[in-house]
């Protein structure tokens, strides 16, 4: 039985498109082609940040988001907010919520997320992010952090993410429940695989107070 549901960020919560679409911007390239780029490295499994190694060689990405913080200090740049959140989020979580279910939301993400993640007031009991913890998915011990934070065996954690490398196959290889869902690149691309297998795969979050009854 599923006591704790534990949700990944980008792309299982938050729509990326914006953050690329200005990423783009800041580049000088046009949106599709770093979108279609982006794609690409899902569907050949290269890690997101080879679409800046192609789109401008020897970029120093840090660098670059230390230069656009001084360019524009005031907007969102590589970060997110509310209007970021795929429409399903609010009414998912608290249906969970309502469910008896503890919600918690821990993911690789940098320091401000966890402050912007807060600033939503989502119906969540928990966030954490991999910068305070010191260690990212698919790492073990990311999920022994998941499992220390929620009190409970991971047999009664479900993990839902977009990814079958950093969420599905390393929560599934941690005892927890994995749950894939199928949203942005990686979700599409990843559901056809026949690892996908592993998870229970949905389209929505919608979809989780009835099959985690």
């Amino acid at each position: 039985m599923v006591r704790t549901v534990v949700f990944d960020v980008g792309e299982t919560l938050i729509d990326e498109t914006r953050i690329w679409t200005r990423w783009a911007g800041r580049l000088g390239v046009p949106a599709l082609t770093f979108l279609g780029v982006l794609g690409a490295c899902a569907a050949l499994d290269r890690p997101h940040r080879h679409a800046f190694d192609l789109v401008r060689p020897g970029l120093d990405v840090d660098a670059e988001i230390a230069r656009w913080a001084d360019d524009d200090p005031d907007g969102l740049r590589e970060n997110f907010d509310a209007d970021d959140l795929y429409p399903d989020v609010r009414e998912g979580l608290a249906a969970l919520h309502d469910a008896g279910l503890a919600v918690v939301i821990a993911g690789n993400q940098p320091p401000q997320a966890r402050a912007a993640l807060e600033a939503m007031d989502l119906p969540v009991d928990a966030i954490r992010t991999s910068d305070e913890w010191g260690v990212q998915k698919p790492d073990p011990g990311f999920f022994a952090k998941v499992a220390e934070l929620s009190g409970v065996p991971a047999a009664e954690i479900a993990y839902v993410g977009d990814r079958l490398d950093n969420d599905v196959l390393p929560a599934a290889d941690a005892g927890m429940r994995p749950i894939l869902i199928r949203r942005g690149p990686w979700g599409h691309l990843h559901a056809e695989r026949p690892e996908a297998a592993r998870a229970t795969v949905v389209d929505s979050l919608l979809e989780l107070p009835a099959l985690l009854a």
